[in-house]
């Protein structure tokens, strides 16, 4: 499998928080549906945005392992915010470099909305990941 992280000079120079495009060379792709922030018995992690995080990629990271990959094979990830705003962007991103300690980052859109599937949940992470 090979991976190519593309930041095209004719495109906003990204950040190291993101890549601009991944393109992949593999033969299984995983596609993990929305982890939110709550346990196997369905209790939230808690009242806050990064307490459902922290949770919600917990239940990425063994959402993956389940299916033989990790937050290394990851090539997109969606994030869903209730009730975004822009002062939340820079802690959501540290949060996440926990998750991605990776100098290459996979391909990431935020979306801010007005609700989720459960009543008290604040956030919502989806991503694709390819393995060989």
């Amino acid at each position: 499998m090979s991976k190519e992280y593309i930041n095209p000079p004719t495109l906003l120079k990204s950040t190291p928080a993101y890549s601009q495009a991944v393109a992949v060379r593999g033969s299984r792709t995983i596609y993990v549906s929305g982890q939110v922030g709550t346990n196997v018995h369905g209790e939230l992690a808690g009242n806050d945005l990064f307490s459902q995080m922290a949770q919600a990629f917990q239940n990425l990271g063994a959402a993956l392992a389940a299916a033989g990959a990790t937050a290394a094979d990851v090539v997109k990830m969606t994030y869903y915010v209730v009730n975004y705003s822009p002062d939340q962007l820079l802690p959501i991103r540290e949060m996440r470099n926990q998750f991605f300690p990776l100098e290459n980052r996979p391909a990431s859109t935020l979306v801010g909305v007005v609700a989720l599937a459960e009543p008290g949940m604040l956030v919502e992470i989806e991503a694709v990941a390819v393995t060989e």
